[in-house]
């Protein structure tokens, strides 16, 4: 389908070494290698809270919902979504095939490795070449149907898997759609929005942090923000490891407020086209010694050629001058690619 090759178009321009997507085999190894062993994760000045006591909840059947996201997009950069119509069953649905690849083999999951130049399949966070020591982290990708590395896995017993996957990401997408559609009223409320003029892309990414015998010293995921407008992330079985840094540069911890809430984070593009009024998440995933943690991260954003422009017409912008240049989409995840964090600097006025 045309959503996932344009998508994958801006991967393949970029490529990374096997070394930097191939993850080690977790299940064979009793200590953590030097390769993956992290100065002391604990020294940050971190916040044990468990009730996330500001992180903003949102019911999307409030009344007042597109203020309440709006407020939380500007504050916060993060929330949780409960009422958001999809059943816990989903969630389990999609966690038990997920548990049922990563348990497979190691010489089977290679199988399906992303290749050098790609987009899809089983690999380590494309983040990884940024850092000098490795993640305690194996994910796959999808993008529409997984149907042909499926069989490779599978080859008598494919189906439900992709089954499962093609109807998640269904539900996602409409999810992800209605989320936009509040923010664009947060931002142009005078303005009338349609779901037709607007062609989206979207990625599921299935991760898996496997039990780590020294979790203090080993980081499921590095810090880093998400390159689309948004990311709606479910951690599986009420589990907590995602943490966000917050502007008092101390790294708090969101744990799910039930097992069907959803975090929705704001990505990059969504920081752009509010003209900086959105932060754009820094977060980190930590890791457990006795759990093996599986979460869902579902990506939205526009179409590969689309054009980002920031809206300084918009509620909170009235007057202002833009922060960023105008950018293709396809721009900016090639530059981010090349330079990570520092490509928010090249595309400031």
């Amino acid at each position: 389908m045309a959503t996932a090759s344009t998508l994958e178009e801006s991967f393949k321009e970029n490529p990374q070494s096997l070394q930097h997507i191939l993850p080690i085999d977790f299940h064979s190894i009793q200590e953590v290698p030097n390769s993956h062993l992290w100065p002391d994760i604990n020294n940050s000045s971190i916040s044990h809270d468990e009730k996330n006591p500001n992180v903003p909840i949102i019911d999307l059947l409030a009344p007042n919902v597109v203020e309440l996201i709006g407020h939380a997009c500007k504050t916060w950069g993060i929330f949780q979504v409960v009422n958001h119509g999809d059943s816990l069953e989903l969630f389990d649905e999609v966690e038990s095939q997920a548990r049922r690849l990563f348990a497979l083999p190691v010489e089977q999951k290679v199988k399906v490795v992303r290749s050098t130049s790609g987009a899809t399949g089983y690999g380590t966070a494309r983040i990884t070449p940024f850092f000098s020591k490795f993640m305690w982290h194996e994910g796959f990708t999808i993008m529409d149907s997984p149907l042909d590395h499926a069989k490779e896995l599978w080859p008598h017993d494919y189906q439900k898997f992709c089954d499962v996957m093609e109807n998640y990401q269904k539900k996602m997408k409409a999810l992800s759609f209605q989320l936009w559609l509040l923010i664009l009223n947060y931002l142009q409320p005078s303005q009338e929005h349609s779901i037709k003029s607007f062609e989206s892309t979207g990625a599921l990414q299935l991760n898996s942090y496997p039990c780590c015998p020294n979790p203090n010293h080993a980081l499921g995921l590095a810090p880093h923000t998400d390159s689309l407008f948004l990311t709606i992330l479910h951690q599986t079985n009420n589990t907590k490891g995602l943490q966000i840094l917050k502007k008092d540069q101390v790294w708090t911890s969101i744990a799910p407020v039930s097992n069907d809430a959803l975090i929705v984070n704001v990505g990059d593009l969504l920081h752009i086209l509010s003209n900086g009024e959105f932060p754009s998440v820094y977060h980190r995933v930590l890791v457990d010694q006795t759990k093996h943690r599986v979460s869902l991260a579902y990506f939205f954003g526009p179409q590969v050629y689309s054009m980002i422009v920031p809206l300084v017409s918009s509620k909170d912008n009235v007057g202002v001058e833009p922060k960023y240049r105008n950018v293709k989409v396809k721009e900016y995840l090639d530059l981010k690619a090349k330079h990570l964090e520092k490509v928010f600097s090249m595309i400031r006025f």
